[in-house]
């Protein structure tokens, strides 16, 4: 069977291959009768898909995190691609090929690990780059750093996605460092190689990206902070107050309680390196919603659900490419408009606020 990539598929296309069972959700419709809502990936995206015969039966015959043979349907339905599927079989993991259903950064891993060992080479704190060191010579985190996405959902989120988050950061650093005086820029460096490092076992990502029990029940910060102390006692004469400086880096650098930090950014760095953060996570996390949306022909995207709107896709650069739509401004208009429907109260709409999580709080993961 040739594998038909998600990324590939057009609307009204027969669908004929394999996916990994990302989400599964039984429903009922109108009528009484139940139907289950899937999400099938592999490594170019993912896409809905709706099974509406025989549901009771094959619920039994497969899970999440399952692989499955898939026949059916391809449709566009409300500006979104979804598969209407005919019959649904699970296989064996050595049925497929597992390299083609984790997405993977698109830089290379090898081009990536050369980068980190160059910019630590470069730190001229000897503690700071002891502690880099440390981490580096340890093959069994490399193994995890280079591999481990940066999130299940918001950002980078794929194969080597950590360790492209965390260069992006270093960049950045780089960029800001020179504007301002009486910054320690090896301490903002080693920050920011090392902010995420507890979602090595705060996330699994052998097959599909989840959560480990040791994530859902400590989190990633509270995981990294016993990595960093780790290594710090194996770095001889380690400063005290500057493992307290890079320790405070990790707990704040959500910046918010609410947001799940333990502490709110206290010193300079803590507090660029909050922001720097929060701001390549974002360009990350839009830019792959932006991209998701290759099949509609809107100017603009589906509601993002954790960012709380839609967003225009365009941005200038290219005229001769500009998304054809069907412009709001010129749609015929009723002869006379409808009566105002009477005022009620709503809750205030939160801002898009400077904070990575925003959103997340309703959702009652903290």
């Amino acid at each position: 069977m040739t594998k038909q990539y998600v990324s590939d598929i057009k609307d009204r296309d027969a669908i004929n291959s394999t996916f990994l069972v990302k989400d599964k959700i039984m429903a009922m419709a109108k009528n009484g009768k139940p139907y289950m809502n899937l999400r099938l990936m592999d490594k170019s995206g993912d896409v809905d898909a709706k099974l509406w015969d025989n549901v009771e039966l094959l619920d039994k015959q497969f899970n999440k995190d399952d692989f499955v043979s898939v026949r059916g349907k391809a449709s566009v339905y409300m500006n979104k691609m979804q598969i209407v599927i005919a019959e649904i079989t699970r296989l064996s993991e050595d049925e497929v090929t597992l390299a083609d259903f984790l997405p993977v950064s698109p830089r290379p891993i090898d081009e990536m690990r050369q980068e980190l060992n160059d910019v630590v080479t470069a730190m001229g704190n000897p503690h700071l780059q002891g502690l880099m060191r440390a981490f580096l010579d340890d093959q069994d985190f490399m193994k995890q750093y280079c591999a481990a996405p940066a999130a299940k959902g918001m950002h980078h989120v794929y194969l080597g996605g950590l360790l492209e988050h965390s260069l992006a950061l270093v960049k950045l650093v780089r960029a800001i460092v020179p504007l301002y005086g009486g910054i320690n820029e090896d301490l903002l460096i080693a920050g920011a190689l090392l902010h995420d490092v507890g979602k090595i076992h705060e996330m699994s990502f052998e097959r599909a990206i989840d959560y480990t029990d040791a994530g859902k029940l400590l989190g990633h910060i509270t995981i990294g902070v016993e990595l960093v102390e780790d290594k710090i006692r194996q770095v001889e004469g380690f400063p005290r107050e500057l493992s307290l400086l890079l320790k405070h880096m990790l707990l704040s650098h959500h910046g918010q309680y609410e947001y799940g930090s333990p502490k709110r950014p206290k010193t300079v760095e803590a507090t660029i390196l909050n922001y720097l953060d929060d701001m390549d996570s974002k360009i990350n996390g839009i830019q792959a919603h932006i991209a998701k949306e290759n099949v509609s022909t809107s100017r603009w995207t589906a509601h993002h659900r954790l960012y709380d709107r839609y967003f225009f896709k365009c941005n200038g650069m290219d005229e001769d490419q500009e998304i054809e739509c069907i412009r709001e401004d010129l749609q015929q208009q009723p002869e006379e408009p409808p009566a105002p429907l009477p005022r009620t109260s709503r809750p205030e709409r939160q801002t898009f606020s400077n904070q990575p999580l925003k959103g997340l709080e309703n959702l009652k993961l903290f």
